[in-house]
């Protein structure tokens, strides 16, 4: 199946149902930064996660930034995202390896550690963007987002994530969230659980082939669930260009850009979310150092 992302209405319109599969593009991401299973398995969940939640957003122009911090080796974990599910991250140990778990499963949460948060970050085009942390409850990364929903968002939500990697990589990814409507009964809520149970994992559903609709009525129970939207392609993409480098050189300051003219005649910048490489001539710094000493004297004036 094709990387995709669907929004359904289940109980005559009482239950929202957002299902993403995802293999591909987190097959894109253990390539791009040489990922460990361990590693691919956890930065898949939270790619997943941050694809489901742009889903979400309104706007063309708005931009969700979910960081992931916990006291395991894995370290800080990062992605940003927008309105068309459109994702790029950095894992700050791509390479942690730690025995399976006690089920021999990927340890996921040991990867992540059982300690510290989500920042979630949404910029919605105000004057300032919505910002919220939760705490970790446990690393597997779908508790901790259910949890984030309950004190960040004041909404109950059903989170799944599972990402499936064998030998030569990513086997199946997806995952879905369920909100119930404010008209969602008891009787709703405990049929939801049940169904939930029985369905499974996400990622054996997606790895024995079924689509997203045929999940979205396996997890609910509701043979009727409605399709609301179904255009939505996830991709691992990166925006990064030349131009972006060159302002982050900007960035590091006059004495600096001349001691690296100095001492190393050029200098080359590597992107955090896509590992390319920006070759920058012993000229091309020359311009960009003339550039902070004309705009300095032009703020002096």
């Amino acid at each position: 199946m094709s990387d995709k992302i669907l929004k359904f209405l289940a109980y005559d319109e009482r239950i929202s149902v957002i299902c993403a599969s995802t293999t591909e593009l987190v097959e894109k991401a253990r390539k791009i930064h040489d990922l460990s299973p361990v590693a691919t398995a956890a930065f898949g969940r939270l790619l997943t996660m941050s694809c489901i939640m742009g889903a979400e957003m309104k706007s063309d122009k708005d931009k969700l930034t979910i960081q992931l911090k916990g006291d395991g080796p894995l370290g800080t974990m990062l992605t940003v995202t927008n309105k068309f599910s459109k994702v790029k991250g950095y894992v700050a140990n791509s390479v942690v390896d730690i025995p399976l778990n006690e089920d021999g499963k990927l340890d996921v949460g040991g990867a992540v550690g059982h300690s510290g948060y989500i920042n979630v970050i949404k910029d919605l085009g105000l004057k300032e963007p919505y910002v919220a942390i939760s705490p970790l409850v446990s690393g597997e990364i779908a508790e901790d987002f259910a949890n984030y929903f309950v004190k960040s968002e004041q909404r109950q939500s059903a989170v799944a994530l599972g990402v499936l990697v064998n030998k030569d990589g990513v086997q199946a990814s997806g995952g879905y969230i369920i909100n119930a409507m404010p008209d969602a009964t008891e009787d709703d809520i405990y049929k939801l659980e049940q169904s939930i149970f029985k369905a499974g994992a996400i990622s054996r559903m997606l790895d024995e082939k079924l689509t997203l609709e045929e999940i979205a009525k396996k997890i609910t129970g509701d043979n009727n669930v409605k399709v609301i939207e179904e255009n939505i392609v996830p991709e691992y993409e990166c925006d990064c260009n030349k131009e972006h480098m060159t302002d982050a050189l900007k960035t590091i300051g006059k004495e600096e850009l001349e001691k690296i003219i100095q001492e190393d005649k050029k200098a080359e910048l590597v992107c955090h979310f896509c590992n390319k490489k920006y070759e920058f001539s012993e000229n091309e710094l020359s311009n960009i150092l003339e550039g902070i000493k004309t705009q300095n004297i032009d703020n002096n004036v």
